[in-house]
């Protein structure tokens, strides 16, 4: 099993980037009943206003081939296209959960 864990900084006013950051998490949640190797999505908004980052995805595929297949899917690109005009940074990280012995 891989997560693919990633991490937006969006720019614009507090209000533009919460509404933004509610329409990709909805985009998002939507996408394990359509990628087919999607096993699960959480979507984070950050509620601390200390912090820069402001949204964060978790996204579990059964390989790390899957990955790759997650972010071609025409229905993750319509969701990332969601964030385009309003992305700042974007961190990601991948592994490999072992299986316990």
């Amino acid at each position: 099993m891989v997560k693919h864990i990633v991490t937006f900084k969006l720019h614009g006013s507090d209000e533009l980037r919460h509404k933004i950051a509610e329409d990709f998490k909805d985009a998002l949640l939507a996408l394990p009943e359509k990628i087919e190797c999607l096993q699960s999505m959480e979507v984070g908004i950050n509620g601390n206003p200390a912090e820069d980052w402001d949204v964060v995805l978790v996204a579990v595929v059964p390989t790390m081939k899957d990955v790759q297949t997650y972010a071609k899917h025409p229905a993750h690109v319509a969701a990332a296209a969601i964030l385009g005009p309003y992305k700042e940074a974007r961190a990601c990280v991948d592994y490999v959960v072992n299986d316990p012995v």
